[in-house]
C-alpha cells in the first residue's frame, strides 16, 4: 500500500494568498506607471504658459512624448503580468487545488497527473482570464489616450491657464470602469479579479480531481457562514453543505473574495439518495 504523501505547512488559502498578493502587486505596479505619467503631464501643463508660441509648442511636444513613452512602458508591464498569470501562475494554482483535495483525502499527491482533461480545464480558464485582463489593459490605454487628446485640446485653446484639476477629475486613470459605469480604484478591482480567478481555478481543479482521481461525486463545502451558493446573497447557504461535483464545477466561487473550499467525501461514493445542497 502506498503511503500518502502529505504536504506540511501552509493551507491552500495561505498558498493562494501569496499568488494573489503577487498578482495584485504586479498590476498595481503597472498602473502606477500610468498614473505617474498622468501626473507628470499635468504638472508639465501647469508650467506651460497657454498660447500658440514656439516655446509652448516645443514644451507640449516634449511632455506628450514622455507620456507616450510611459504608455508603452505600462502596456509592456501590464501585458507581462497577464501573460505570466495565465501561462504560469494559474496552472500552478490549479495543481495546488488538486493536490490539496488529495491531501484532505489522505491520498498521495502523485495521483494528480496533467491528463488531457486537466490540461483542457486549465487552458480554458487561463484563456478566459487572460482575455479579461487584457481587455482591462486595452481599456486603460484607450482612456489614457482620451486623456491625452483632452490635454492637447486644452493646450490649443485660448484659456488664461490650463485647468489641470478638471482634466484629472474627468480622466481618473487610477480607476477602472465597470459595466454599470461605476469607477473603482485599480487596487480594489485587481484584488477582486485576481482573487476570483485564483479561487475559481483551485476549486475547479479540486472538483475535477475529486471525481477523476478520487472517484467521488460528492464534496463538502467550507465557506463563510453567510455566503450563498450562487452569489453572496443567495438564501441557499453554502457552508457545511454537500454538493455534487457538477454543482461545484458550476459554482466554484460565489463572489469576489470568496473563501470557498471543497473537501472530498469518499464515504459517500455510490450514494444516490442524497440531495445536493443538504446540510451536514
Amino acid at each position: 500500500m502506498t503511503t500518502p504523501v502529505r504536504r506540511r505547512g501552509r493551507t491552500l488559502r495561505q498558498r493562494l494568498l501569496s499568488f494573489i498578493t503577487d498578482g495584485v502587486d504586479r498590476l498595481r505596479s503597472a498602473w502606477s506607471i500610468l498614473t505617474l505619467a498622468q501626473t507628470r503631464l499635468l504638472n508639465a501643463l501647469a508650467r506651460i504658459r497657454p498660447g500658440r508660441t514656439a516655446s509652448t509648442s516645443t514644451q507640449l511636444r516634449a511632455a506628450i512624448a514622455v507620456f507616450n513613452t510611459s504608455l508603452a512602458a505600462f502596456n509592456r508591464s501590464a501585458m507581462a503580468m497577464a501573460e505570466r498569470w495565465a501561462a504560469t501562475d494559474l496552472p500552478v494554482i490549479y495543481r495546488e487545488g488538486a493536490w490539496t483535495i488529495l491531501d484532505n483525502a489522505l491520498r498521495p499527491t502523485t495521483l494528480f497527473q496533467w491528463t488531457d482533461r486537466h490540461r483542457a480545464a486549465v487552458t480554458g480558464l487561463s484563456a478566459q482570464y487572460y482575455a479579461d485582463l487584457t481587455a482591462r489593459i486595452q481599456e486603460a490605454l484607450r482612456r489614457a489616450r482620451a486623456f491625452l487628446r483632452a490635454a492637447q485640446d486644452m493646450a490649443r485653446g485660448d484659456l488664461p491657464r490650463f485647468d489641470t484639476d478638471a482634466l484629472r477629475r474627468e480622466h481618473p486613470l487610477g480607476t477602472v470602469v465597470y459595466a454599470n459605469n461605476a469607477r473603482h480604484p485599480v487596487e480594489a478591482w485587481a484584488r477582486a479579479s485576481i482573487t476570483w480567478q485564483a479561487v475559481t481555478t483551485a476549486n475547479t481543479a479540486a472538483a475535477r480531481t475529486a471525481l477523476g482521481e478520487l472517484g467521488t461525486e460528492w464534496v463538502e463545502i467550507r465557506d463563510g457562514a453567510d455566503c450563498g451558493w450562487r452569489q453572496h446573497s443567495d438564501p441557499d447557504r453554502a457552508n457545511r453543505t454537500l454538493r455534487t461535483v457538477q454543482d461545484a464545477l458550476a459554482h466554484p466561487t460565489a463572489h469576489p473574495h470568496c473563501q470557498r473550499e471543497l473537501l472530498p467525501r469518499l464515504d459517500l461514493i455510490g450514494r444516490t439518495e442524497i440531495r445536493s445542497g443538504a446540510l451536514l
